[in-house]
């Protein structure tokens, strides 16, 4: 369910009233992208996944429920999907946000909980209206949040993403965890209650966090699953 997300050019801007500066937009042509101004950095670590996956579980010192909590605050809506992303050494938790019809993707600083920044996923594809309407429909009646599956998930471990299901029905959000020793799990908690139930398909992969195959980073340059550009 994480969504792909093409980033509009923008020019870098600030109004300047009262001695107060405001930063209007920055991209990565103008300016520090999200994940270079993130509080945590990260260095990469050729002792394995089970090294990285702790280091970054530890380093994110704000919750996935609260980075969900904090990008609703910034963009009012029904929170989808929400992920601990490590973009070139920058941690950023990425919250995807449906508001109405529009999809928005919010990134939360994993150190601080400040919005880093916010963007419109422009449709190119032109599935977003069957994607809207099949989550409306997943969640209508829905008494469990993206943040009350992340809280009930965290009992398990550090919850590094929570996503609704994509396999079939969409019946339960998908919550993956760290334990301390750096071991991924995957989780089922219900759309209704906090139930928090064993994934035994136990699906590690790139497509379940980008299910749409290629992405844009946040530079607005396209790049494959294996990080390189087109």
């Amino acid at each position: 369910m994480k969504r792909n997300i093409v980033i509009a050019t923008v020019a870098a801007a600030a109004l300047v009233a009262g001695g107060t500066a405001t930063a209007l937009a920055v991209t990565g042509d103008d300016g520090p992208t999200a994940a270079q101004r993130s509080s945590v950095q990260v260095k990469d670590d050729d002792r394995g996944d089970t090294v990285e996956n702790t280091t970054e579980a530890k380093a994110a010192k704000v919750t996935a429920a609260d980075a969900i909590k904090a990008a609703l605050a910034d963009t009012p809506g029904t929170a989808v999907s929400a992920e601990l992303d490590d973009e070139d050494g920058g941690l950023v938790w990425g919250v995807d946000v449906l508001k109405g019809s529009t999809w928005h993707n919010v990134e939360v600083d994993p150190g601080t909980g400040k919005v880093l920044g916010s963007w419109v996923d422009k449709d190119d594809d032109g599935d977003d209206a069957a994607e809207t309407a099949r989550v409306n429909s997943a969640l209508k009646g829905a008494s469990t949040s993206a943040a009350d599956a992340a809280r009930a998930a965290a009992a398990k471990g550090t919850v590094t993403s929570v996503d609704l299901d994509d396999d079939g029905s969409a019946g339960a959000w998908e919550v993956e965890t760290t334990d301390a020793k750096g071991a991924e799990a995957d989780w089922h908690v219900g759309l209704k209650g906090d139930k928090v139930t064993a994934d035994r398909s136990d699906r590690h992969d790139d497509d379940r966090h980008d299910g749409r195959g290629d992405h844009d980073d946040r530079d607005g340059q396209d790049h494959d699953d294996d990080g390189s550009d087109d």
